[in-house]
């Protein structure tokens, strides 16, 4: 299944580690959506986990790019309730968020960035706020990110239809 990601037009990766609490939001909604919805035949939805990193280094390096990536992903921000989802644009993921992305670990070598401007992909990123991630392993989403999961996965089938 993943070899897919060198043929399909749509990409959509869920990132995060499902041990840390809420930081396990991604991948749940990538399991959401496999366990609820049918995909168009040119849409791969993938559970990226934390690596994340390797699969955005080998698109880059790819001559046939996919048309769009979708990465759904734990993020923290300023004034949002735990749970909020929200379409971020790239220069809007947070610093730490960036080095996820990021082969030197430097916003100057963000792999979503020049995926999208060098590559000519349509980058989306969907955010789901939480307050932290925890150091301590916990498996499980908190009731409020659990609830988010289904609202999440219809956004991201709202951006495949028709693809």
């Amino acid at each position: 299944m993943t070899t897919d990601i060198y043929t399909k037009k749509v990409l959509i990766f869920g990132c995060g580690n499902t041990l840390f609490e809420n930081d396990g939001f991604g991948p749940a909604v990538v399991e959401y959506i496999q366990a609820n919805h049918t995909l168009p035949e040119t849409v791969l939805v993938l559970d990226a986990g934390t690596g994340i990193r390797d699969f955005m280094f080998d698109l880059l390096l790819m001559d046939e790019k996919p048309e769009t990536v979708i990465i759904i992903d734990a993020v923290t921000v300023p004034g949002r309730k735990i749970g909020d989802i929200f379409e971020m644009n790239l220069s809007e993921v947070p610093r730490e968020k960036l080095s996820d992305f990021s082969l030197h670990q430097s916003p100057s070598s963000n792999l979503l960035k020049e995926l999208q401007v060098a590559g000519g992909v349509d980058v989306k990123v969907l955010g789901m706020h939480t307050d932290s991630i925890p150091n301590v392993i916990n498996p499980g989403l908190s009731p409020e990110v659990e609830a988010a999961v289904p609202r999440a996965a219809q956004w991201v089938m709202e951006q495949v239809k028709g693809k």
